[in-house]
């Protein structure tokens, strides 16, 4: 070890010069109170005379003890102690004049001994900080791992702090793919380079073997560290590749090749590092500054960036992992729509046009600048809750009796069959009757008056069979879901107070009571019971959706869309609920389901109505305090019923 003995000009070390001469001390003159300062790392001793005291300030002598030096102080002619104003906290030794060199010596020694303490104390230090600072830092970044759940951002992140903590000028990330017939390749993930921001990146494969500097680490399980990535040793197997060097006047130098090894020890990917500079923010623009600037990769730098590659392989792991979790539930929820479409083919694509609009709708007023909803945000996890509410809000319809619906017409199609083959009977027994009454006349009156007779008979026949063929057309008519006015059921009334013959001889009305109590619905083609088994499918949807373990992000998803029928003012269902008790999600859910059931081109019991036509019934509905009007603005001035409309345009 060198040792390093400053002092004033004011003093002349010709007394201990023979010692000094044979050890490894070097004397240095410190003239000014700013060259004050341990350099080199060395321990270093200040041996300051009487007289330059003064020249010395106490914070600058402060400040080089606080830095592992050690002063040794020189008392005038008479002084036995330690003066005023010259701290003894800071003093190694003091010598009182007059001295003899060897006690100068010793206590020179003394001071060295102190001074190299005091360096190792703040050497261990500051490495133990260091430590402290690595280790946070990785805590950090470990904790930014584990929560980002978008493998591009988490890749992103992954290469950007290897970077970071390493001071790298650029990186690649490579992941390991497998395909069905169980080969792997390492597909080009991600390139970052700081020197050349401007160089594109291309994602390709290469093979995982021994020939790249990353399928050597991917089969070897090994890191690379290599000082000169040109100059390669002769007798390795794997090479660089300089394709990018030469497109970009870049020059590759120092490397660290790191497998990432998930919690299984797996070999999941590799992250290759490049350039390690003095300083981070350094732009590698020639070869002078890779000459100046990188450095090779420390033992330490691939400890970190080891246990790094550690954290980000387990990290990727977890994202594909979650990744696998949301594609299965993206498909049963898929699924579950499609069972409800198969049960009810007259509402395909509802669920999924109702999703886009609202989340379309949620998207607006997560950027809107003005209005009462201005604070209202949505995360990307909220918006997947919407999401599932929406493409989920109808599935209760699979707890309805599959007759109810798909009822298109007021009477079921078996009923309408059986008004019809009863129509037909009657007509039948109606021309039975027409020609009996011909055979009957003939066997009594044989021709006499015969033709006057048939001429009366066949007038009556007529008209019978005309009043026969208007009873079917009433029911037909009637059997038409629509709004009819007070009186329009009179016809039909009077038609079901008609009785004919039956087969076993009884009297039966053209009319059943349960087909006239279909017949005469006002309003649609449900009755009272009807409608209330299909808006039940609300309370089936809300039960369903309640039995599934949802994540913490997507726990509203039952209570979203349970209430996506119930109207501001309180006259929807199933809970008659206002306002502010229904969620904001299910507002902008109500008025897209809304109008895509007006618009809607497959329902066989209604017509779809025009854009115009469905926003001025909402409008309506608006003005009449059943939908959320400030919502309804944005969904007219985004032009959220667009989206509909570009969906059905796709193939």
């Amino acid at each position: 070890m060198r040792y390093l003995l400053l002092h004033p000009p004011m003093w002349r070390p010709e007394a201990v010069a023979p010692a000094l001469e044979t050890s490894q001390v070097e004397a240095r003159t410190v003239r000014q109170a700013k060259d004050l300062a341990v350099t080199d790392d060395r321990p270093t001793v200040f041996l300051l005379d009487a007289e330059s005291r003064s020249a010395f300030p106490v914070d600058v002598m402060r400040s080089f003890v606080d830095a592992g030096g050690a002063i040794v102080a020189l008392g005038r002619n008479g002084e036995t102690d330690v003066p005023e104003g010259l701290p003894t906290e800071f003093l190694s030794g003091f010598l009182t004049q007059p001295t003899s060199p060897r006690r100068l010596l010793v206590a020179i020694r003394a001071g060295f001994r102190e001074a190299a303490a005091r360096a190792e104390t703040a050497r261990a230090r500051g490495e133990a900080a260091q430590r402290a600072r690595e280790i946070g830092e990785l805590t950090r970044i470990g904790v930014a791992l584990g929560t980002e759940r978008d493998i591009k951002i988490l890749l992103e992140l992954i290469l950007t702090q290897s970077r970071r903590i390493t001071q790298s000028d650029a990186g690649s990330l490579y992941l390991v793919e497998t395909n069905a017939n169980g080969d792997r390749r390492l597909r080009f993930r991600l390139a970052q380079t700081y020197s050349k921001p401007e160089a594109p990146f291309v994602e390709h494969t290469i093979p995982v073997d021994r020939g790249s500097l990353a399928g050597y680490c991917a089969v070897t399980g090994d890191p690379l560290v290599i000082d000169d990535a040109y100059f390669l040793p002769p007798d390795v197997e794997y090479t660089i590749n300089r394709s990018f060097d030469e497109r970009y006047g870049y020059r590759t130098k120092s490397m660290l090749v790191i497998p990432m090894k998930d919690h299984k020890d797996e070999i999941i990917g590799v992250l290759q590092l490049i350039n390690r500079k003095r300083n981070f923010d350094a732009i590698l623009s020639a070869p002078v500054d890779v000459d100046r600037q990188v450095v090779p990769y420390s033992k330490r730098t691939v400890e970190l960036v080891t246990a790094l590659a550690g954290q980000a392989a387990v990290a990727i792991e977890n994202s594909r992992l979650y990744e696998d979790i949301e594609k299965l539930f993206e498909g049963f929820v898929l699924a579950a729509v499609h069972a409800i479409e198969q049960r009810d083919p007259t509402t395909y694509g509802h669920s999924g046009r109702v999703a886009g609009m609202t989340v379309g709708l949620a998207e607006i007023v997560d950027r809107t600048g003005d209005g009462p909803y201005r604070d209202i945000t949505f995360t990307r996890e909220q918006l997947k809750e919407i999401r599932y509410a929406a493409l989920l809000h109808d599935f209760g319809k699979v707890g309805v009796r599959e007759q109810v619906l798909i009822k298109a017409k007021k009477l079921y199609p078996s009923d309408l069959g059986l008004v019809r083959h009863r129509h037909a009977f009657i007509r039948r027994t109606a021309e039975r009757e027409f020609w009996r009454k011909r055979a009957e006349y003939l066997e009594s009156n044989d021709k006499k008056g015969y033709h006057s007779f048939v001429a009366e008979l066949e007038a009556a026949h007529t008209q019978e069979l005309a009043e026969l063929d208007r009873f079917l057309e009433i029911v037909l008519q009637a059997n038409e879901p629509s709004i009819l006015p007070d009186g329009s059921f009179d016809e039909l009334k009077a038609w079901s107070k008609r009785n004919y013959l039956a087969f076993d001889g009884a009297t039966e009305p053209f009319l059943s009571p349960d087909e006239m109590r279909y017949l005469t619905i006002r309003k649609g083609s449900l009755d009272d019971a009807e409608r209330h088994e299909i808006e039940n499918h609300v309370t089936h949807t809300y039960q369903f959706l309640q039995r599934i373990p949802w994540t913490r992000e997507l726990q509203q998803i039952p209570l979203i869309a349970y209430s996506h029928h119930e109207k501001m003012d309180g006259r929807g269902y199933p809970r008659r609920v206002t306002g502010e008790a229904i969620p904001i999600q299910t507002r902008m859910m109500t008025i897209s389901d809304i109008y895509d059931a007006l618009t809607a081109q497959d329902r066989p019991y209604k017509r779809a109505v025009s854009i115009d036509r469905a926003l001025d019934i909402l409008t309506t509905e608006v003005k009449e305090g059943q939908l959320d009007q400030d919502l309804f603005r944005l969904f007219i001035e985004g032009k959220v019923f667009q989206r509909q409309v570009e969906d059905a345009a796709q193939p």
